[in-house]
């Protein structure tokens, strides 16, 4: 059965999931997958609950055999902008209506919808681990922020990007308070603003 066929033949689901809204730094990511039931995808759960070895593995399995998929980066100044929930939940609509066939329905991970979802849309509270379109939403959305980050350790070294991928370690906020923020922090979060607060007037003592 072909994607053609079998999105005709069935009712869409799409699973919608995030990554990365604790972090101080980088984009949230969001992720939604339409799964073909004709292809089933063995070992889907929860990604936090799954290696990065598993998650490795199972992101191009995902991108192979789903209906659809849709991956949408929200850059840390959006995130300034509106804040993380409301960055978060634009980030969700914009995965919706970027699916192709287009979901029926949206299972969104979580309590909350976004108002402006193309479709009707249900939260599922623990559905990542629940909903199996959830959990390959979660894996898309997961592996894609932690390859971001990866990458913006080597154009951003000394954070530590690559290890803790942005969340407020002990070791990232060392950094933090050593080198300042860089480009990609997220200024409207408590501890950047405090550590933007502490540079300016020692860059202001420089510069006298």
């Amino acid at each position: 059965m072909n994607n053609s066929t079998s999105a005709s033949a069935v009712y869409l689901k799409a699973g919608v999931d995030e990554a990365g809204r604790g972090p101080l730094a980088g984009p949230v990511v969001v992720a939604a997958v339409i799964l073909d039931p004709a292809r089933p995808i063995p070992g889907l759960d929860d990604s936090k609950k799954l290696s990065e070895k598993k998650r490795e593995a199972l992101y191009p399995q995902i991108v192979e055999r789903a209906l659809a998929h849709c991956i949408v980066v929200v850059e840390a100044e959006e995130i300034d902008r509106l804040n993380i929930f409301q960055a978060t939940m634009a980030g969700m609509s914009r995965a919706v209506a970027g699916l192709a066939p287009a979901a029926h329905e949206a299972l969104v991970d979580g309590n909350k919808l976004p108002k402006d979802l193309p479709c009707p849309g249900r939260a599922i509270v623990g559905g990542d681990a629940l909903e199996p379109a959830i959990s390959a939403a979660s894996i898309l959305a997961k592996v894609t922020r932690d390859r971001l980050m990866v990458a913006l350790d080597a154009s951003h070294p000394g954070y530590g990007f690559a290890v803790h991928k942005g969340y407020p370690t002990p070791a990232h906020l060392a950094a933090l308070q050593q080198l300042g923020p860089c480009a990609q922090h997220r200024r409207s979060f408590a501890p950047v603003r405090l550590a933007l607060d502490q540079v300016a007037p020692l860059r202001e003592g420089h510069d006298c």
